[in-house]
């Protein structure tokens, strides 16, 4: 029995206490005097040591091309968001490729230096405007324009899919809502 009663070993804190005077004054004043004041002791809980190791010898640790910020931005790293590329034409890239076309679609075979040049002709007349373009030449807007020189409509006018009422599977005429398949 006298085993049992004896007292277990002091308690050994792994942090910081006050010493001295300002013991006195935490052991009057503190609600638990022995609660730890969480401070870690400095040996124990870091290690290395602040200061230990030569700032000169430590290599950062990048990932190429990921760290490369000149030729990676944030748009192109962020998965999560996948923000959307504005793009704009002006009414010279506009007069450009009503001339001369597109590089899908050329409307010339513009070979060498020859193209070039026109190229940077259209551009410094786009520079104008399509209003001028348009005016130095009709042919222009025939391309552009539908039967009846109407602008052309937008696409999917013809839908393939048509929605059908099931009739086995839908509600009694009494409801208000409808069943498509």
């Amino acid at each position: 029995m006298a085993a049992k009663a004896k007292v277990a070993s002091h308690f050994h804190r792994y942090t910081v206490q006050p010493k001295g005077f300002f013991a006195l004054i935490n052991r009057w004043l503190a609600i638990d005097p022995n609660r730890s004041s969480g401070v870690p002791l400095n040996p124990q809980f870091r290690y290395p040591a602040p200061g230990s190791n030569d700032p000169m010898t430590y290599d950062d640790p990048v990932t190429v091309p990921a760290a490369d910020i000149a030729e990676n931005p944030y748009w192109k790293r962020d998965m999560r968001r996948r923000y959307p590329q504005l793009s704009t034409v002006t009414q010279a890239d506009a007069v450009a490729l009503l001339e001369v076309g597109s590089a899908a679609q050329p409307k010339q075979e513009l070979i060498g230096e020859a193209g070039t040049k026109q190229l940077v002709a259209a551009q410094q007349e786009g520079q104008q405007g399509l209003s001028v373009a348009f005016q130095k030449n009709t042919g222009l807007m025939k391309d552009v324009l539908g039967p009846g020189n109407m602008p052309p409509t937008p696409g999917g006018g013809k839908i393939e899919r048509r929605y059908n009422l099931d009739a086995e599977q839908s509600y009694p005429s009494r409801y208000p809502c409808r069943s498509f398949v």
